[in-house]
């Protein structure tokens, strides 16, 4: 499954040489990677409710620069998963059609004490949902 996102880049996100930030893009992941869950059909709020998912690790390769005024399209899936991680995949795309940016997180399912846990065994219903949402 992969969800799309539209993303209008505001301009407190821009540099001083006028284009966003490096630093945003991973805040527009997480703004991706939150609709993921939402379409889904578990809402991340849902998620946090029980679990924490933890950032490991975090790539973003910039092609091109974003500027204020452009209309992005944020597009999110899922990379892989096991029971304990699970890794998303963006690509952002301008009003072009060019590929500006793209990348990854990489993250661990934790208890309320920040103990990985298994999802499969702590949220069967999440895991399943996972499960079908990389099928699709």
């Amino acid at each position: 499954m992969k969800v799309t996102t539209i993303i209008h880049p505001r301009y407190v996100e821009t540099d001083q040489m006028g284009v966003i930030h490096h630093s945003i893009y991973p805040i527009w992941y997480e703004v991706g990677r939150v609709q993921f869950c939402d379409v889904m059909g578990y809402p991340f709020s849902k998620i946090e409710k029980d679990l924490s998912l933890a950032v490991l690790k975090v790539t973003s390769v910039y092609k091109a620069p974003a500027r204020f005024g452009d209309q992005l399209v944020l597009t999110t899936q899922i990379k892989s998963y096991s029971k304990v991680k699970i890794e998303f995949e963006y690509e952002i795309i301008n009003q072009e059609g060019l590929i500006i940016n793209y990348g990854t997180t990489e993250h661990c399912w934790l208890n309320n004490n920040f103990k990985p846990v298994n999802i499969a065994k702590i949220n069967p219903t999440l895991y399943n949902l996972i499960t079908k949402a990389t099928l699709e």
